[in-house]
């Protein structure tokens, strides 16, 4: 699985080899780009937003292009740190910069996320996507409370990258189905709600992801704990 992941990641970067040698030659700044990957995750949000309030229940194009948003934000996410390495303008404050814009965009996805859902009765959903944000945020922050005790704290399956292109390629499936299929959903008799819909296509890997976040994030603990003893 790691040397699938790094084999996509090098392959991603080589893809973006080219944008990235015309930026280095503009003299637009690593943090410039990073402050404009957080404005389109904004984008991302308010295009769910928009949705909520003037769209409706079982519509999910605006959860595909807040999809599509989403992933196209998360190329700059990658073209911000190359691009500081090829210019050689690498620091500890665009390091930390670009750390607590992470935190920033995927904090304000998730609540797009969870205004969309609540806004059309999606609660369950809802209170997973609220857990996925704990988890995304808590491993983060034990990684970077490992690192500030001198402690490496890489460990586990759900980094942001992963988390990002889970939810971007959930929300574009999403639409794409709904549209070709049209409104689904399935039901049991016992079940007070839909055994599987539309949506669910979105919402079971937040679900998953709510899962797989807070399990690394404990991964991670449970990796210092063992280098600490």
């Amino acid at each position: 699985m790691s040397n699938l992941k790094n084999s996509i990641k090098t392959n991603a970067y080589l893809a973006l080899n080219p944008i990235i040698s015309v930026l280095s030659k503009t003299g637009i700044t690593p943090n410039i780009i990073t402050t404009i990957g957080l404005f389109i995750n904004i984008l991302s949000s308010v295009i769910l937003i928009i949705g909520a309030e003037f769209g409706e229940r079982g519509d999910f194009r605006y959860i595909a292009w807040s999809g599509i948003t989403l992933l196209f934000a998360g190329v700059f996410d990658m073209i911000d740190g190359q691009l500081a390495r090829t210019t050689k303008k690498t620091s500890d404050f665009g390091a930390l910069y670009d750390s607590v814009l992470d935190r920033y965009s995927e904090m304000i996805m998730f609540f797009g996320i969870c205004y969309y859902l609540v806004s059309y009765h999606y609660f369950l959903s809802s209170v997973f996507a609220f857990i996925a944000m704990i988890g995304s945020i808590m491993v983060s922050y034990v990684r970077a409370r490992a690192e500030g005790l001198n402690i490496e704290c890489k460990v586990g399956m759900m980094q942001r990258p992963e988390r990002v292109v889970l939810i971007g390629l959930s929300a574009i499936l999403c639409g794409v189905l709904s549209f070709w299929i049209g409104n689904f959903k399935f039901t049991v008799d016992w079940l007070a709600i839909p055994l599987f819909e539309s949506i669910s296509v979105f919402t079971i890997p937040i679900f998953v992801l709510a899962l797989l976040t807070n399990y690394t994030a404990l991964q991670r603990l449970n990796h210092c704990y063992k280098k600490m003893k």
